[in-house]
């Protein structure tokens, strides 16, 4: 193996920082010595990680551009990237649409590869930057903290449902809806209304749809690729509606949710009794209210094609994972069997689902045990370090 040393990034948001824990971890046990480059500590950092680097046999491995967006040690003053210098390629796991990201493309060093979470991101990528080099599809993963698989029972979890994740309620947004005039407002409006009606929609086909519905006359795909950018919004928006939808159909269909995450106090709920708020908190104390809670809910973030680690990390920790469907999912996992999936145009629903599973102890540990077994098996962090380690570190 000529690949022999990794570098992974610590400092940056949280659950990046996990992820990147938990990939160093495989990677070492595949036998990578791992140097993890902490964003909040360039300074000094940067001498170690020079020390570390020997060029032919090290490679980057980092998530959403940590590494590549500019930071103050790894450009030198002309905008040299080090990793151009000392021959390092750089593997970059993006974890959003990368219509988030296009403003990090010119600090990409030569060596770089995208790999996408969701294969519409792949499509997008492949349409809008063919000149960006590829990677094998890499859909998100879950940790597993319970000792040797030892998960907590039915009557050990004294928690009914528990969602992590933050809320910014649809007000927040107006500014940014009503910034250029009513014209735009009206597209806007109409954009979101047709993505909460249409939920089939992935987020590229319903902005392109109604670009070129309301400027027919001044559609490119060089403009549509500079207007993407202007519509992170729009899948912010999405995200967080769809979330207190979920939340909030349990909450006043009678079923306790506890939520860990900034901004679940400004729901508006008829039955707030129900609605136990927490504050933020980070990954692993997360992961340990889920192996508190009988039912983890989940709401994508819009991935059509791909999956949360919401999803993998509640089968891993013992509790029924509830969702909403993306086609991967749908292929991957057996619904009623590893997972209950639940329709975001349906939310009426999702209270007896929920109450349904959670008054049937049997089929619970049913559940609990196939999905369990299906996840250990295929979607850890551990498997996605294989997938990278096979698929890209060993030919180069």
């Amino acid at each position: 193996m000529k690949i022999k040393k990794l570098i992974l990034y610590t400092g940056g948001i949280e659950t990046l920082m996990y992820f990147s824990l938990q990939l160093g971890e495989a990677f070492q046990k595949l036998g990578y010595e791992v140097f993890y480059y902490d964003l909040r500590e360039e300074a000094s950092c940067i001498k170690k990680l020079r020390r570390f680097i020997r060029p032919g046999e090290t490679v980057s491995v980092g998530f959403n551009f940590n590494g590549c967006s500019g930071e103050d040690e790894l450009y030198d003053k002309n905008g040299k990237h080090l990793f151009d210098q000392l021959s390092v390629p750089m593997v970059n796991i993006v974890v959003d649409h990368p219509f988030y990201y296009h403003k990090f493309l010119p600090y990409l060093p030569k060596d770089y590869m995208q790999l996408s979470i969701d294969t519409e991101h792949e499509d997008y990528l492949k349409r809008f930057f063919p000149e960006i080099k590829r990677g094998p599809f890499l859909p998100l993963a879950g940790s597993p903290i319970c000792e040797g698989g030892e998960l907590p029972t039915y009557d050990d979890r004294p928690t009914e449902v528990v969602f992590a994740g933050n809320y910014n309620p649809p007000e927040k947004h107006e500014p940014l809806i009503k910034r250029n005039g009513p014209e735009y407002e009206k597209f806007y409006r109409d954009l979101l209304d047709d993505i909460i009606a249409h939920t089939d929609l992935t987020m590229t086909e319903a902005i392109e749809k109604h670009i070129r519905e309301s400027f027919p006359d001044e559609v490119t795909e060089e403009s549509l690729k500079d207007t993407f950018p202007y519509m992170i919004m729009i899948d912010l928006y999405i995200r967080h509606y769809f979330r207190a939808e979920a939340v909030k159909a349990l909450v006043d269909g009678g079923v306790r949710v506890d939520v860990y995450g900034k901004g679940w106090e400004c729901l508006k709920v008829s039955h707030p009794e129900n609605l136990i708020t927490h504050d933020n908190t980070d990954s692993l104390t997360c992961l340990k209210k889920i192996c508190e809670a009988k039912v983890s809910l989940n709401v994508m973030p819009w991935f059509k094609h791909g999956a949360h680690d919401r999803v993998f990390s509640s089968m891993l920790n013992g509790a029924i994972c509830v969702t909403d469907k993306s086609s991967y999912l749908l292929s991957e996992l057996e619904a009623g069997r590893e997972v209950l999936f639940y329709d975001l145009e349906d939310m009426k629903s999702l209270p007896d689902m929920v109450k349904q599973i959670l008054s049937d102890k049997k089929r619970w540990n049913e559940i609990q045990s196939s999905a369990y077994e299906r996840s250990i098996a295929s979607h850890t962090w551990e498997h996605r370090a294989i997938t990278i380690h096979k698929e890209i570190l060993s030919k180069y």
